[in-house]
């Protein structure tokens, strides 16, 4: 059986007012559109429900006892469909979010905060891991979507850009490249190198982009965190490459912050599963994401503001 809810509605409304011009006023139909409705509706049912003269419209025995069943199912219908409408307004649930610890610490405070203001119906869970461990975790539906480092050829997941940030020379303030207002890629041929280990999405990047220059550093020494680089880099260990998110430096720290030319970027991205629906209150958050992108992004900007002098 093929009954549409716009039939019924129209059904109801003609039962209630007796009248297919005054049932198309109120429903915003024409007549010859109310009347076409209640036919097919009849022939569906298999049953006459109304009887038609050129001055009134009655309701046969069988259309009477329809249009009481009818109208109360269809408020309860009514009802029924305004609580989902509010249950999806009020977002309640909880979403959970896997991000490197460098990300989690620049941009999503800025994230969940608005999300508090927002959404306050909505309980996110930050899942604070390396890289490698956050896309696993997005691929196995641990947490519902991941902010990340560009994570290359990846067809099983969908990928949106968020923000991109820039990469950067951090080194002693005695050392000569810190004399220099730009230092171009070359000039870091042949001198050791701090670096972020694999565990970081960065790493990747930075290895492609210093064989895209043509340059060749011994690395002295690879490591987890940035703090832990930055330390290194403080000791004399070597000069680093650092994404500007990872900024800024530690309080009292004797480094300096120059860009390097030309400019490279590494983008910022939302995975989730590819063909796989977000609940409704992760699909917000996600949304949400994507909105303050721009707010994100100048986000990005402030962490390096300042530090270049």
């Amino acid at each position: 059986m093929n009954v549409s809810l716009r039939q019924l509605q129209v059904f109801r409304a003609v039962a209630r007012l007796r009248s297919f011009s005054r049932a198309g006023d109120e429903i915003g139909l024409t007549q010859p559109a109310v009347s076409r409705c209640v036919r097919e509706l009849e022939a569906e049912l298999g049953m006459r429900l109304l009887d038609r003269t050129t001055r009134e419209v009655e309701l046969t025995a069988a259309g009477l006892r329809f249009a009481g069943q009818l109208s109360r199912l269809l408020d309860e219908l009514q009802l029924l469909l305004e609580e989902a409408r509010k249950e999806g307004e009020q977002a309640h649930g909880t979403v959970h979010i896997a991000s490197s610890p460098t990300l989690s610490a620049s941009l999503l405070p800025s994230l969940l905060a608005q999300c508090a203001r927002q959404f306050p119906h909505i309980r996110p869970v930050l899942h604070d891991q390396v890289q490698r461990l956050n896309v696993d975790s997005v691929r196995s539906g641990e947490v519902d979507f991941g902010i990340v480092v560009e994570p290359g050829v990846v067809d099983d997941l969908e990928c949106q850009p968020l923000l991109d940030d820039g990469f950067w020379l951090i080194c002693r303030d005695d050392h000569p490249l810190a004399a220099l207002a730009a230092v171009p890629w070359q000039a870091l041929d042949g001198l050791p190198l701090v670096l972020l280990d694999y565990s970081s999405g960065s790493r990747p990047v930075i290895d492609r982009i210093l064989a895209s220059q043509g340059v060749h550093c011994p690395v002295a020494q690879q490591l987890g965190h940035s703090s832990s680089v930055f330390q290194m880099v403080q000791a004399g260990i070597g000069i680093s490459v650092s994404p500007g998110l990872a900024l800024p430096l530690p309080a009292g720290a004797s480094l300096t912050v120059r860009p390097l030319l030309p400019e490279q970027r590494r983008s910022i991205m939302l995975i989730r599963r590819r063909q796989r629906s977000l609940s409704p209150v992760a699909e917000r958050l996600w949304q949400l994401a994507l909105q303050l992108g721009p707010q994100l992004q100048t986000l990005a900007s402030q962490h390096v503001g300042g530090m270049v002098v």
